[in-house]
């Protein structure tokens, strides 16, 4: 076990994000907004519709508004793409020091840190994008694989749930789901 699954910090951390978020959803999405409405077709969707939506969400979260500010996410993914995950770092964290308010780039950030084996980064990062836009459930996903790898399979459990609560089609999740359930029954959920 890593010294990083051992920080009682991290771990009240983690807690305190999947209690937070598990409360009502679509907290930071307007409800006329493009993704919200998508929100809502994805939560009803087919699975084969839920993939286009899918896209399409991931399209709109996409969006930063500033062709730098893209380009800085551009240059993080071709980076990581790469390999060069410390250069995507670099890039990803120009990007949120520019614009903090962006979501997908504290995303895309948490993504390289993970990478990197930066646990502790990679769910302070994520704690970010859910503060900014609690629909995220690539980042709920993500903190769910984080805490399965140091092994908390109960906050796993329940962030992989909240991930299924919004995207109930997300397959990655639902096949965690299975895998987690065995260990987890009979322990508080």
């Amino acid at each position: 076990m890593s010294a990083v699954s051992t920080n009682p910090k991290l771990i009240v951390a983690a807690i305190a994000a999947i209690v937070t978020f598990s409360l009502p959803l679509r907290a930071q999405e307007t409800p006329s907004s493009p993704v919200s409405d998508l929100l809502q077709q994805l939560e009803q969707a087919d699975p084969t519709d839920a993939k286009r939506i899918d896209r399409e969400i991931k399209l709109e979260w996409d969006k930063s508004g500033s062709a730098a500010m893209d380009l800085l996410l551009k240059r993080g993914r071709e980076a990581m793409e790469r390999g060069d995950l410390q250069i995507a770092a670099d890039h990803l964290t120009a990007l949120t020091d520019h614009a903090p308010g962006f979501a997908e780039g504290w995303h895309q950030r948490a993504s390289a840190w993970f990478r990197l084996g930066r646990y502790g980064l990679a769910l302070s990062d994520l704690e970010q994008v859910l503060t900014l836009n609690p629909n995220h459930y690539e980042a709920l996903f993500g903190m769910a694989v984080i805490l399965e790898q140091l092994d908390r399979p109960e906050l796993a459990y329940r962030a992989y749930t909240l991930v299924q609560q919004i995207y109930p089609h997300y397959v990655e999740a639902e096949t965690a789901l299975k895998r987690l359930e065995t260990r987890v029954q009979g322990q508080t959920l």
